[in-house]
């Protein structure tokens, strides 16, 4: 595993120092948890902001909903 080195507050190194008490083996299994979950927090906001976007371009275009209507009728259920 890769080591890096970065600063934190004394509130966050508090925090980490209590990573048995959330269930950690260590503090670096309770950062990776960490990073892990931010990560995929947004990723799901980018593909929040994408379907929004996909949706607003939909909505505003007439001819793009009725080829999707005109496929959507061939498609099987």
């Amino acid at each position: 595993m890769l080591q890096a080195k970065f600063s934190l507050t004394e509130e966050q190194v508090d925090f980490l120092n209590q990573h048995k008490k959330h269930g950690f083996k260590d503090k670096s299994a309770m950062a990776r948890a960490a990073i892990k979950r931010l990560q995929e927090e947004l990723e799901h906001q980018r593909l929040r902001e994408s379907a929004d976007l996909y949706s607003e371009v939909y909505a505003e275009d007439s001819e793009l909903r009725e080829w999707t209507e005109a496929a959507a009728e061939d498609w099987p259920e």
